[in-house]
């Protein structure tokens, strides 16, 4: 009977109520050892939170943000605004230069009419080559297209194109256009067809 007591009274089944207690207390500490509680109170030191702008500085960078916007809003407006104008006046300009190469096919035509107006010895048929002649001209004016026909003056290679030169007779000056051999035709300072002449030497 001795000998049973003893053995019970040394087996885990018989361990007091005090010791379970102690020993749950234990485990708890070793458990919570690392927590950040625990590193806090130890010294550890914890991360700070970054720091908010002041409402000051928040409006200031709104308003350079802005700034900026509005210089490249006007430099694409400025832009857009050159390249508008550019190709309208492109535009218009291949438009009146098509215009002015349908004219410029005309011309042989004015050149035979005046031919034909020179060689012609009825007056009536003279009379109507001379009214188709007016609306050649006509069509000119309209196109703003301007004869070129420097007959006595001096030569001037912007717009005449020398086929001859000639000695000079009394009187001539050198350089300057004695005939006329084919008119040329300038529109707006830009030379459609350049006039032959023959120049005085």
């Amino acid at each position: 009977m001795k000998k049973n007591r003893e053995k019970h009274a040394g087996s885990p089944a018989e361990e007091t109520a005090e010791e379970t207690v102690e020993r749950a207390a234990a485990a708890n500490e070793t458990a919570e050892e690392g927590t950040p509680a625990q590193a806090a109170e130890e010294g550890t030191p914890a991360e700070e939170a970054p720091a908010q702008p002041s409402a000051e500085e928040a409006l200031q960078k709104a308003q350079a943000e802005a700034e900026d916007f509005k210089r490249k809003w006007y430099s694409v407006t400025a832009e857009y605004e050159n390249y508008r104008r550019r190709t309208q006046y492109q535009s218009a300009q291949r438009y009146q230069d098509g215009r002015a190469d349908v004219v410029s096919k005309l011309f042989p035509i004015g050149d035979n009419l005046a031919r034909a107006i020179d060689a012609c010895n009825d007056d009536a048929t003279r009379k109507g080559i001379e009214m188709v002649m007016a609306a050649f001209r006509k069509v000119l004016e309209e196109e703003k297209i301007e004869e070129i026909y420097p007959l006595g003056e001096p030569f001037d290679a912007e717009k005449c194109e020398a086929i001859m030169a000639v000695e000079p007779a009394e009187g001539e000056e050198s350089g300057t256009v004695r005939q006329v051999y084919r008119k040329g035709y300038e529109q707006n300072g830009k030379v459609l067809r350049f006039a032959q002449v023959v120049v005085v030497k």
